[in-house]
């Protein structure tokens, strides 16, 4: 889609490389690319070119400069994500959230929350396809909060494995709910079980919230990324 976009505005071939992959149906505040051309065109001409080219879904924020070596994945020092639960029914921000119907501890959720911060084997959290290699994950920010209507999550961490954020969020509610406590999720840690697989969260209430390099500041505003109608 960025390719073919580039492709119009450039008029030749182009090379493009994003920061990360995501799952389907998740969206994306603060999604990085690289992209290398021969041709040379400013900043504001391909800014407003792109997102001409764009369908209406995708919006370029931003077009900087870069060094010829800069690559979008490799240099990135860490990626943070934001995941929407609703307490309540929401027509025009139900593509945005997870509505979740039962009450939630959010006391217990928070607790739960703090034990996936650190150096630990995420094994229980990703599908399969990348348990073949590491599933080692330093993960410095996992903080659960309220914000009216919503509860948000952020997790923060260098890098993550197929499917772990919206198993970490399936888990929580699952502590929210009452049907897993703190000491399974320890366990959950130590362990390589099926249990978060069938706790998934769907990609709807997921946002790719900020990919940082080294010259940023890490995400300090914890507000919705779309507020509840």
């Amino acid at each position: 889609m960025l390719r073919a976009a580039a492709e119009k505005v450039f008029e030749e071939r182009v090379e493009i490389g994003g920061a990360g992959r995501t799952d389907a149906g998740v969206h994306a505040l603060g999604q990085v690319a690289h992209l290398r051309a021969t041709k040379k065109l400013p900043s504001q001409t391909l800014y407003y070119g792109l997102n001409d080219a764009l369908p209406p879904d995708v919006n370029l924020l931003r077009v900087d400069p870069a060094a010829p070596s800069f690559h979008a994945r490799h240099q990135a020092l860490e990626r943070s994500y934001l995941y929407q639960i609703s307490t309540r029914r929401t027509a025009f921000g139900k593509r945005f959230v997870w509505w979740v119907k039962d009450r939630l501890d959010e006391d217990a959720m928070m607790e739960a929350a703090s034990l996936f911060e650190g150096r630990h084997d995420f094994a229980s959290f990703c599908d399969r396809d990348d348990s073949k290699g590491s599933t080692l994950v330093h993960v410095r920010e996992s903080r659960l909060a309220g914000a009216g209507d919503l509860l948000l999550y952020r997790v923060a961490a260098s890098h993550f494995l197929w499917k772990m954020v919206r198993r970490l969020v399936g888990t929580l509610v699952a502590v929210g709910r009452g049907s897993l406590a703190a000491t399974d999720v320890q366990q959950l840690l130590l362990t390589d079980s099926r249990v978060p697989a069938l706790l998934t969260a769907p990609p709807s209430g997921l946002f790719l919230e900020q990919v940082r390099y080294i010259s940023d500041e890490p995400q300090r505003d914890f507000a919705p990324a779309f507020p509840v109608d």
